[in-house]
């Protein structure tokens, strides 16, 4: 074969490359264009997770996630299909592009990054401490000489423990129903549980007039994208960051779970 064979040969297979790896970026980069195109986003949401998802007497989906996704899809123009999911297909569902996103309490580590990318974080997710409002607990000195109802061996227990002062009297329930139903008959003054457990409570109790006191672990919720989307990525982002600046997030926190979203992740 002659030099210029050759080099004609090489030329054409990096002519090849540059082609397969423009069509290979202009396919991962596919969704925004789709969506914009179809004026419709398939949305993942769960619907067994208030109140994050969860359907309501008429069986139409609504929570904290489900209002999420309703906004990134005005913001996008388009029309929201929602796909009820669960914890264990949600990934899935996005890798296999059932949907465009998932909005479903999605919490960000290492293992899920390796195969989706996560926007910034669009609500909290929280353990907290919990009591009457005509309580006055402002920090966790003031639990001194209360008791408290934890499911024992949760995240909350455990992470109570850590900065409990003396004197808290710790009651243990073996799981969240009993430990709400604690709460519920007065058994305990205070109650430490996740954010999600607790606005579930007192939507159904309002004469408790409880309300969120104390943060022990904040574990935000990010919105799953597919790998290789960045321009839905930066887009969604771009609603977040609007919808963060505006109050939007803290006004939807609130409604759902009872306190702020405060200061989020990007």
């Amino acid at each position: 074969m002659s030099v210029i064979t050759t080099r004609r040969a090489a030329l054409g297979l990096s002519l090849a490359c540059a082609l397969f790896s423009a069509g290979g970026i202009a396919h991962a980069q596919a969704a925004l264009d789709n969506i914009t195109k179809s004026k419709t986003v398939k949305i993942a949401v769960p619907t067994d997770y208030p109140p994050y998802g969860s359907v309501d007497k008429s069986m139409q989906p609504v929570g904290l996630d489900v209002d999420m996704a309703r906004l990134i899809a005005t913001k996008l123009g388009a029309k929201l299909e929602l796909v009820p999911v669960t914890s264990a297909n949600r990934i899935p569902y996005l890798q296999t592009k059932k949907a465009d996103l998932v909005i479903s309490t999605l919490g960000k580590n290492a293992e899920r990054e390796k195969v989706i990318d996560f926007s910034a974080a669009y609500a909290p997710f929280f353990q907290g401490v919990f009591a009457a409002k005509s309580l006055p607990i402002k920090a966790f000195t003031d639990m001194a000489g209360k008791s408290v109802g934890v499911t024992r061996g949760a995240m909350e227990d455990q992470e109570l423990q850590k900065v409990a002062p003396p004197g808290v009297d710790f009651r243990r329930f073996e799981d969240n129903n009993a430990t709400v139903a604690a709460f519920v008959s007065g058994q305990v003054q205070t109650v430490a549980m996740s954010g999600a457990v607790a606005a579930e409570m007192i939507s159904r109790n309002p004469q408790l007039g409880a309300e969120y006191k104390l943060l022990l672990k904040d574990s935000p919720c990010f919105v799953g994208i597919a790998k290789g989307e960045d321009a839905l990525k930066a887009k969604v982002n771009e609603i977040i960051a609007a919808a963060k600046a505006d109050g939007t997030l803290d006004a939807m926190s609130k409604k759902w779970l009872g306190r702020a979203a405060g200061d989020l992740p990007v």
